[in-house]
């Protein structure tokens, strides 16, 4: 079974710019997640993207920010399929820590956002007008292909000035992130995520992953809730149940042999879990989607 989990080189790689095009590359675009914050934007069709448990309807010229760290997939619109091309852009949000006047630190602003349940990182057509994001997104996509001298620091000044217009319309929207500073990445905690990703089809208990993190179990509990936003317990849960879900979309195993493979105790554990987290049974889920067009067992946003 694949990880979700998608490698990057952040030290020599920390921007990444492209323009997806459904006939040149692979999709849809399987559940995963990584390092980076990406930015969708919907050039021509109409796809659907979900974002951890938020499933979004981009049409063109809506734009999607994707979190550090979110597990999220790409695919066309149930009963379509329909040519796509969007903009993605992929970035070290680290690179974006200076304060500049009373403007935030934008990846503590970012943070900040993630943590608050009322900010959406959906954002429509309509909304971006008067905000110049496509030129700043096809900037970096021009800087990308060319790599000319220093493409990378133009692709750092672009992708600020799209982090700063999104801070503008979260503003516009009510919610405006306290002037704070984030920690430094790379403690034990934030990379555990890695580990219960590879290990996901083995028992992973709490107090033993608080013990590789070199932390009490009360301590690790409260630290990891904070960062990732659900307990140490619930990301298990939730890693496995988009596991099932790739299993059942993208082969013909049984019931039996996938909840052995995505960790769970037994098939009745397995079906007990993933209605708890996609309101329908893995059965009824199969049945109502077939390979690259999927249906939609929550609400778009």
């Amino acid at each position: 079974m694949y990880n979700l989990f998608e490698p990057g080189d952040l030290l020599n790689s920390p921007y990444e710019a492209l323009l997806f095009d459904t006939e040149k590359h692979s999709f849809p675009v399987r559940s995963h997640w990584h390092h980076y914050m990406e930015i969708i934007l919907m050039v021509e069709g109409t796809a659907i993207v979900e974002n951890d448990e938020k499933k979004y309807l981009l049409h063109p010229g809506d734009m999607a920010a994707l979190p550090p760290k979110s597990i999220h997939a790409i695919w066309n619109e149930v009963g379509k399929d329909e040519h796509l091309l969007y903009y993605v852009i992929k970035f070290d949000l680290n690179r974006f820590r200076e304060n500049i006047g009373y403007v935030p630190q934008l990846k503590s602003a970012v943070l900040q956002a993630m943590e608050n349940p009322e900010v959406s990182f959906f954002f429509s057509a309509k909304e971006l007008i008067g905000f110049p994001v496509v030129e700043f997104i096809n900037g970096c996509v021009k800087e990308a292909q060319s790599m000319h001298y220093g493409y990378y620091m133009i692709m750092y000044s672009y992708l600020n000035c799209l982090l700063v217009n999104i801070l503008r319309i979260w503003r516009r929207r009510g919610f405006t992130p306290s002037y704070e500073v984030s920690a430094p990445s790379g403690s034990s905690i934030e990379t555990i995520t890695e580990y219960i990703d590879a290990h996901s089809d083995q028992p992973l208990k709490v107090e033993q992953l608080a013990i590789r993190c070199n932390m009490s179990y009360s301590f690790f509990a409260k630290q990891f809730r904070q960062i990732y936003g659900r307990s140490c317990k619930e990301y298990i849960e939730y890693i496995r149940v988009i596991k099932t879900e790739d299993m059942l979309l993208y082969t013909d195993y049984d019931m039996t042999y996938i909840s052995q493979a995505a960790g769970f105790s037994d098939c009745s554990h397995m079906i007990k879990t993933f209605r708890k987290y996609k309101n329908i049974t893995p059965k009824q889920f199969r049945m109502q989607n077939t390979k690259g067009s999927r249906g939609l067992s929550t609400p778009l946003l």
